[in-house]
């Protein structure tokens, strides 16, 4: 079976529901997206990982695995969310140690969180893609436009049966901060370990550059 290739959109929020958050997963080389359900502590360990420049002042459980691994020279290689069973993903995290390979079994969450900071890349079977990727379609007056994608994902993910309703998260006073504001603001967050609102405020500057 194929293999395609995936990278990082982003990560949405749910106001309605307490914890629910979509990561948003998109075909290099292509335009499907592959929404998959998380929860808070995996979203804020994602969103933390992608902002390059934040560094929580304690290892989180994730940073924690990623320097034992240093430590014991394991590498991780490459993720592959190899299966879909009722709506659930499953993924394996294939590491190195001395030139052996091993699989190691993994929440997608996980995986991904993982894949991140050992910048390993992040693949699933083209038969996944097929049966749980969303082809979005777009007029060019909003292809670019952010709102509008994350609103179309919302339907789609809703369209399939999925239990959680995504919105964006982002307070509207945060649209009135500068962008040095928000960095002071985010400075803040990360040194009082309040990643969910960490998490929010990086979508919002991420917006702006």
């Amino acid at each position: 079976m194929s293999l395609v290739r995936l990278k990082i959109k982003g990560i949405s929020y749910s106001q309605t529901q307490n914890g629910a958050y979509a990561l948003i997963l998109n075909e290099v080389e292509g335009d499907r997206k592959l929404p998959i359900v998380i929860g808070a502590f995996e979203a804020q360990s994602i969103a933390i990982a992608l902002e390059k420049e934040i560094k929580p002042p304690r290892p989180l459980t994730h940073d924690l695995f990623k320097n034992f691994a240093d430590r014991f020279e394991v590498v991780v290689k490459q993720v592959i969310i190899h299966k879909l069973v009722d709506g659930v993903f499953y993924s394996s995290i294939i590491c190195e140690r001395d030139k052996i390979e091993e699989i190691i079994d993994a929440r997608t969450s996980d995986a991904i969180a993982l894949a991140l900071r050992f910048d390993a890349p992040i693949f699933t079977y083209k038969t996944i893609l097929d049966k749980a990727g969303i082809f979005l379609k777009f007029s060019s007056k909003d292809k670019n436009k952010e709102e509008t994608d994350d609103s179309i994902i919302v339907d789609e993910i809703l369209q399939e049966g999925e239990t959680v309703e995504i919105d964006s998260g982002v307070s509207d006073a945060y649209k009135e901060l500068s962008i040095d504001e928000l960095h002071k603001e985010l400075e803040k967050a990360v040194n009082n370990e309040d990643y969910e609102k960490a998490a929010k405020l990086r979508d919002e500057i991420s917006k702006r550059n």
